[in-house]
């Protein structure tokens, strides 16, 4: 019975046999544990973390709306009603066009402009709905009595650009950066890893074929579990992709200067070079393509046919959607919609947008003039002239005043000078045009980004340094007599100091000569690309592009913020000091505000009607808020930080 006793060598082999087998079954284990994990980190990677929850309107919106022209986007009709989206929000109409019910952005709806509609039933709702794609909010589902909101914790899984309902209650998201999404009722994921990293303008199809139309990238042709991409360089007339119809096996894709037909994925012809495409719908044996500037045309789509003018009488223009009915085709223009009926000619007008008081809803600049007259500029439409307590705007735009950047009333004579891309522009208090400053009188630049009183003159910033216009003349300061960069964005004055902030940092000039630059490897300046500067107090505040706004003392030292020091971009001149507050516009994050007694930030998103807030203004005891999609003011004691 000793301890010691040899075990049969057979029996080593088979235990040695049995330890290797059970070796390789560890390691087998644990390279399928690390293949599983790796899958669900893949996985992981492609889900998108979301929210479903209701809608809910802000209570006490103090925000008032200052009336900015309709916009209509996208046509659709559900629970027997017609429903026209837009960037200002959602319209209701009944089967004669009688306005039944608005939305409002920033009101009724997220402050985030509409950008596409559909209708379908999605994975997680037992009847169908009107589906909206927002520019910044993401999905919103409306069944006739409530909204639901889909929101992505990923910002960019937010900025929808068009959306499409698929079969098994599936949603297909296209988006800015993301490419295009799936939502099914339970999560929301990239539907394949070649669709993503796109910006996405247009879908049409289903989750397994699916046609993709892009801003850059062409066309992409999803199917079979893989892409094919077409450029210019496979027959697309433009790599920018603005719409995409199917009839069969035939697929339409229209670009900026042209048609191209697909039949069974492939590149088959060109149809009507040199058309503006905005919109394709098959109406039978006919393509109807909607332009930009040439209202609807009709192609035969049996080439020996001449293409024929589709709009009759009536001119149509901007078209964005149409719209196949039993009793006919409908096109929707941004300033209409129009019927054509089955077995008739000629279009005829169903609906126009409401009357609005402004010109334009793309603000670039606000300022009131000592009258407490509004000057409104916009990006591409020149400015209105809005008469305190009126709601007729006089509106100016010609070659010179077309791009406004910045508008600066002179209280002693009375003038207003408006800073454009194509010069500086000297204007009477009734909106006549007395002066236009370019490079051929004395500026640096045509283009005027900023400008502002100094001593007793004007300093003016562009892309390409300063110019000083006093009584003396003109004369420019630029990189070479020590501007930290030539591209100047905003202006601050107190007193004898001016600060310039440029793409590469900031000046302080005293007496006319640069005495410190600022940058952000040389100072606790935190971003270098300056887009605003204010003096408050015995201070300046900064605002930049990235790093939100920052505080400069007389002594040269910079500190943060608690809240505005961030990740946030400060649009161009977007800030406004008053007595109590100073309010600063961001790029996509709202308006941020700051109470100057209790040294507090504080930021607002609700009642704006986008949270891009381009440009502010103070008038007869109102804030004046300028986004890209309209403009609201609100009294300033309810401004509450």
């Amino acid at each position: 019975m000793g301890g010691n006793r040899k075990l049969p060598f057979a029996t080593l082999i088979g235990a040695a046999l049995a330890a290797i087998a059970l070796g390789g079954v560890f390691v087998g284990w644990r390279a399928s544990r690390a293949l599983h994990q790796s899958a669900q980190e893949v996985h992981s990677e492609r889900e998108i973390r979301f929210q479903v929850r209701p809608f809910l309107p802000p209570g006490n919106v103090s925000f008032e709306a200052v009336s900015s022209p309709d916009v209509f986007l996208r046509a659709g009709r559900f629970q027997n009603h017609l429903y026209i989206a837009g960037p200002a929000g959602l319209s209701e109409y009944d089967v004669g066009g009688i306005l039944l019910r608005q939305f409002e952005v920033g009101r009724e709806l997220p402050s985030s402009p509409l950008v596409d509609m559909a209708v379908g039933t999605l994975g997680d709702s037992a009847e169908p709905e009107l589906i909206l794609g927002t520019a910044a909010e993401g999905i919103l589902a409306f069944d006739g009595r409530r909204f639901r909101q889909i929101y992505a914790a990923d910002a960019e899984a937010r900025s929808i650009t068009a959306i499409l309902p698929v079969s098994a209650g599936h949603l297909l998201i296209g988006t800015k950066r993301r490419g295009v999404l799936l939502y099914d009722g339970k999560q929301i994921r990239e539907l394949h890893p070649t669709l993503s990293n796109l910006y996405v303008q247009v879908l049409a199809g289903s989750e397994v074929d699916l046609w993709v139309g892009t801003l850059s990238q062409g066309v992409l042709h999803w199917h079979a579990g893989t892409s094919e991409s077409f450029g210019e360089e496979q027959g697309l007339p433009d790599r920018q992709v603005q719409a995409i119809a199917l009839a069969g096996d035939k697929s339409y894709v229209g670009t900026p200067v042209g048609v191209a037909e697909f039949d069974r994925g492939r590149f088959s012809r060109v149809l009507r070079a040199g058309l503006l495409v905005t919109s394709i719908l098959v109406n039978g044996d006919d393509l109807l393509v909607g332009t930009e500037d040439q209202g609807v045309v009709r192609v035969p789509l049996a080439a020996r046919r001449p293409s024929l003018n589709a709009q009759g009488a009536t001119k149509l223009a901007e078209v964005q959607r149409f719209l196949g009915t039993a009793d006919g085709v409908y096109v929707l223009t941004r300033n209409g919609l129009f019927e054509l009926p089955a077995h008739g000619f000629g279009w005829r007008e169903v609906l126009k947008p409401r009357p609005a008081v402004l010109s334009d809803r793309n603000i670039s600049a606000l300022a009131a003039d000592k009258d407490g007259q509004l000057w409104i500029g916009y990006f591409d439409r020149g400015l209105d002239l809005l008469p305190s307590a009126s709601t007729r705007v006089l509106h100016v735009e010609n070659e010179h005043v077309f791009c406004v950047n910045r508008i600066w009333p002179d209280a002693k004579s009375g003038t207003v000078a408006v800073a454009t891309a194509n010069g500086l522009i000297r204007m009477g208090a009734s909106g006549s045009q007395e002066q236009v400053l370019t490079r051929a009188d004395g500026l640096i630049a045509d283009h005027v980004t900023d400008v502002a009183p100094y001593h007793d003159g004007l300093a003016i910033a562009t892309p390409a340094g300063l110019t000083f216009l006093d009584s003396n003349g003109a004369r420019s300061m630029y990189a070479f007599h020590g501007l930290v960069n030539n591209h100047v964005y905003a202006l601050g004055v107190s007193g004898d100091d001016l600060m310039v902030g440029t793409l590469g940092g900031l000046s302080e000039i005293g007496r006319g000569e640069i005495r410190t630059n600022y940058t952000a490897g040389a100072s606790g300046l935190k971003q270098n690309w300056i887009t605003a500067v204010v003096p408050v107090g015995d201070e300046w505040m900064v605002g930049t592009y990235g790093s939100g706004i920052m505080g400069l003392d007389r002594a040269g030292r910079f500190h943060a913020f608690e809240k505005a020091t961030a990740e946030v971009e400060i649009n161009p001149n977007a800030m406004l000091v008053t007595a109590r507050l100073v309010l600063a516009g961001t790029l996509g994050d709202g308006l941020y505000v700051y109470d100057r007694e209790k040294g507090r930030w504080s930021v607002i998103h609700e009642g704006l009607p986008s949270l891009n807030v381009t440009a502010l203004a103070e008038s007869k005891g109102y804030i004046y808020v300028g986004t890209d999609n309209g403009l609201a003011r609100i009294q300033e004691p309810r401004l509450q930080p």
